[in-house]
């Protein structure tokens, strides 16, 4: 028996949800496994334990005993394949794609031993679940088995009256299939345009984008002649709208993609994932036209989706809490942000942590904390994005990073380190060209605050930093952070958070 590394066991225990825990423990019950037996003891104490612990696991299981290396290895390697055994029968009992499967199956055991009426019985079952999700696929080889069955039993009436039938059913099919395998390959080029798009030229991804939209597929919504073709197509346009800063277009055919996806529910009982990515595409879409209710209530559908696979269970939690973060920054929610970050922190250890330790974020948490002026542990995520490898973060974002590191330290006191990291901040800027106006001014402003203790000289400085950034081309805002709001919030002395919030609410009433 092959050795199974206990890592590869707990990963899998952990992967597991509750249905499919319980329908294990019944699997193993069904096949005349023991309750006390060490399978189940060292399955139960696997998915007990929060961080893998090896020894506590061998202790668990021999409680003082002499540990026998071997049979502990062989005890693993036996729970691990009785673990697939359990979760293939589980997807039989729950997948369509397994009952279809099955089916096929059962029709091929009942013609082997000439059951024929019985085959035909079968094959109308299959082919109508078939057609309900659209498996082109398996309605082919139903087709065949019906011509095989006819020719079998010499029913030359058959061919006469069925045949023409048949043949019209297999065309459509197999053109059906193919209007859908074309879609399925245009999303996936839009795909892979899209994941390139920082090391291609904006002109030519442009080119890339425009041939794409061309194909006489994307002109007419009837073209899709399948549900899932109708899936793709709406993925695709939206998608695409997103990528030409189409904002409009991009939320009209992201809301139409959520509709379509969810007036065929079947489907959704087979596969969320990529209604998982429609529902965070539209929060995108209602953020970037400032629809800040729907862009809640959208964000909130994502926990009412019953995740099928641990990558679903994963993308709703990555989605949503980016959602919830990105909306409690936006509207001044800091506190409320805060304590869904206590949350997400604690749910995230589930999950692989590299997932998660992307400058995405670290950026907010540093501003949920920032917010509610809990500046040592926004300074502790702020490093944490500095220390990632220069090839993870944009240019713009690495100087960002280092900009608000000056305002962190200015905002705790600071003065002394201040002066060290101007100077290594300066030579940064320096080094990668970007020490533009916006950067010269609060560079600038740091250095003369250090010198200056009078609460009227502060006002001034931050005055005129803002009368400057008033008057550059810039907006006022550090990219993602709202630099404008700081200001605000030191000239009239007022938290930052109420700042944001004054400021959102006066967008909402416009």
């Amino acid at each position: 028996m092959s050795k199974t590394p206990s890592k590869k066991l707990y990963q899998l225990i952990h992967s597991l949800s509750g249905s499919e825990k319980r329908y294990f423990k019944l699997f193993v019950q069904k096949n005349g496994v023991d309750t006390n037996n060490k399978y189940i003891q060292l399955f139960d104490a696997i998915d007990k334990q929060r961080v893998f612990d090896e020894d506590a696991l061998q202790q668990h299981i021999y409680k003082g005993s002499p540990i026998q290396s071997r049979k502990y290895s062989e005890l693993k390697a036996y729970l691990y394949d009785l673990i697939l055994k359990a979760l293939q029968n589980y997807d039989e009992k729950t997948s369509i794609d397994y009952r279809l499967k099955g089916m096929l199956q059962n029709i091929r055991v009942l013609y082997k031993r000439g059951h024929y009426d019985d085959c035909k019985e079968s094959i109308q079952k299959a082919k109508k679940m078939a057609h309900k999700y659209e498996d082109f696929t398996t309605l082919l080889q139903l087709l065949n088995w019906e011509k095989q069955i006819a020719y079998t039993l010499i029913n030359v009436r058959f061919f006469d009256e069925e045949l023409g039938r048949i043949d019209r059913e297999e065309k459509e099919c197999l053109q059906r299939l193919q209007n859908l395998s074309a879609y399925r390959n245009i999303f996936l080029q839009l795909y892979s345009i899209l994941r390139k798009v920082a090391f291609t030229s904006r002109a030519e991804i442009k080119t890339q984008l425009q041939t794409l939209v061309d194909s006489p597929l994307l002109q007419d919504e009837k073209a899709p002649q399948s549900h899932l073709a109708k899936v793709f197509y709406y993925r695709i346009t939206s998608l695409y709208h997103y990528a030409r800063g189409a904002y409009d277009d991009f939320y009209q055919h992201s809301k139409t993609l959520i509709e379509l996806m969810e007036s065929q529910g079947h489907y959704l009982k087979e596969d969320v994932s990529e209604y998982i990515s429609a529902i965070s595409n539209h929060t995108v879409s209602c953020r970037r036209l400032h629809l800040y209710e729907e862009w809640k209530q959208t964000n909130e559908k994502l926990l009412q989706i019953i995740p099928k696979t641990y990558d679903d269970k994963l993308k709703i939690h990555r989605q949503y809490y980016q959602g919830k973060f990105s909306w409690c920054i936006t509207t001044g929610a800091f506190e409320e942000g805060v304590e869904a970050l206590d949350k997400h922190l604690k749910d995230v250890q589930q999950f692989d942590q590299a997932l998660f330790t992307r400058g995405t974020f670290y950026f907010q948490y540093f501003q949920l904390y920032f917010g509610n002026e809990n500046y040592d542990q926004a300074l502790e995520y702020l490093n944490r994005w500095l220390n990632q490898p220069k090839s993870l973060e944009r240019q713009d974002l690495q100087t960002l990073a280092r900009l608000l590191n000056l305002i962190i330290h200015y905002e705790m006191g600071n003065t002394i380190l201040l002066e060290s990291l101007l100077r290594s901040t300066y030579r940064y800027l320096k080094k990668v060209d970007q020490l533009r106006p916006i950067e010269r001014k609060i560079l600038n402003f740091i250095k003369n605050s250090t010198k200056v203790y009078s609460q009227k000289e502060m006002q001034a400085y931050y005055i005129s930093l803002q009368n400057d950034l008033d008057n550059l081309s810039e907006t006022g805002k550090m990219g993602p952070f709202d630099l404008a709001a700081w200001l605000d919030s030191k000239i009239n002395k007022k938290p930052f958070a109420q700042v944001v919030q004054e400021k959102f609410k006066n967008r909402e009433s416009i």
